[in-house]
């Protein structure tokens, strides 16, 4: 008797949640209810963070207290440091922020504390120290001495201020802010599924967050933005992109930054930072990466839109922080650094009823025989 399956899970409802809403026919995407566009135009990143773990917003005082809670977080341990530290700092960055995070555990110590009021107490610790992790990363790697967080500054100009060494102005923090209120969670893609898998045996949340950015390193999820700004810098000049471009169809090659496995239309976080994309651009006085991405964004939807192909989040957030200064490689760990707000409240929210994951295969093998002994093989 046959069973049905689907390859990769597509369309398999393994969870209900509250979090996050999507309708990728009609490009529809909310936290908790309150659409991204407004989120985006209003919210913080630290509110929607509230938002996520509380699956409600805060009033003034809980936020102000949840924001002075993520500041005292942000210094790491100093054993921490030192071990990332002695780590080879041209290896890929998100391996070294998969180790990091594995050795913080190290230093809880209640590791295995998987109750609801634990996991938020962890979470806010997550939340603030994956941003001071990636940014001593990116300094590091440049072969710079690590800043210590400022305590005065809001998450993503603190960010902004631990990687470079300047204090942002106000534009550049807002916009940061809103690429990571724009990537905080999104249902059920790969990292946060593996999370959950890992979450639901009632393993310690540094294995579940390990297994996330294990799952999110890939190219084929948080890696995308990385390989589009890579593209966009090799095409180089605006009279390069549509023949780069219709290159690459004729090839069949992938092109990233475009299609989604549940988005139909345009992504709705793409068309926020296409906007900010632009604003960077005009206020850097140099539109040749947005004019190039504004080419090839025509170039693949007249080929490839009638087949529900259309920028994803990757398409701009790679410019976007790009001209901000951060270096391509960082690209996948800022996602972590916003999507650990997401991986946090999905794991409070799932083990709030939990059921271990385990599901099973369709057996296409041989039909049941016997053991052949070695010589008569």
């Amino acid at each position: 008797m046959s069973t049905e399956f689907s390859r990769g899970l597509e369309g398999v409802i393994a969870a209900e949640s509250a979090l996050t809403y999507i309708d990728g026919q009609k490009g529809i995407l909310a936290y908790v209810g309150i659409p991204i566009e407004e989120l985006a135009e209003h919210s913080t990143f630290e509110e929607t963070a509230f938002l996520l773990l509380h699956r409600r917003l805060p009033t003034r005082a809980e936020l102000q207290k949840f924001q002075e809670e993520l500041a005292s977080q942000r210094p790491l341990h100093t054993h921490v440091m030192n071990v990332l530290k002695a780590l080879p700092h041209q290896a890929s960055p998100m391996a070294l922020l998969r180790t990091a995070i594995s050795v913080l555990g190290h230093f809880d110590p209640t590791p295995d504390d998987v109750s609801s009021t634990a996991l938020r107490e962890k979470a806010i610790k997550l939340i603030s120290q994956m941003a001071t992790l990636t940014a001593a990363i990116g300094r590091l790697r440049k072969d710079q001495e690590p800043i210590a967080p400022d305590p005065t500054l809001s998450h993503s100009a603190n960010f902004l201020y631990m990687l470079t060494g300047k204090k942002p102005d106000a534009a550049a923090a807002r916009v940061f802010d809103v690429a990571l209120i724009l990537q905080a969670d999104h249902e059920f893609p790969a990292s946060t599924f593996a999370s959950l898998v890992v979450a639901s045996t009632l393993s310690d949340v540094y294995s579940v967050i390990s297994a996330a950015l294990g799952a999110l390193k890939g190219p084929l999820h948080g890696g995308a933005s990385e390989q589009v700004i890579k593209m966009i810098l090799e095409i180089g000049d605006p009279a390069r992109a549509e023949q780069y471009i219709q290159e690459k169809l004729a090839r069949h090659e992938r092109i990233m930054g475009f299609g989604h496995r549940v988005y139909k239309t345009y992504d709705p976080r793409a068309r926020i930072l296409k906007r900010y994309s632009h604003q960077l651009a005009q206020q850097a006085h140099d539109a040749r990466l947005f004019e190039i991405e504004q080419i090839v964004e025509k170039t693949v939807i007249d080929a490839l839109g009638a087949k529900g192909i259309f920028p994803n989040v990757d398409f701009y957030s790679g410019t976007v922080c790009y001209y901000l200064g951060i270096e391509p490689a960082l690209l996948t760990p800022i996602f972590a650094v916003s999507r650990i707000a997401g991986w946090m409240a999905h794991m409070i929210e799932y083990l709030s009823d939990n059921r271990l994951f385990r599901p099973t295969t369709r057996y296409v093998g041989p039909p049941l025989g016997h053991y052949i002994p070695i010589d008569q093989r």
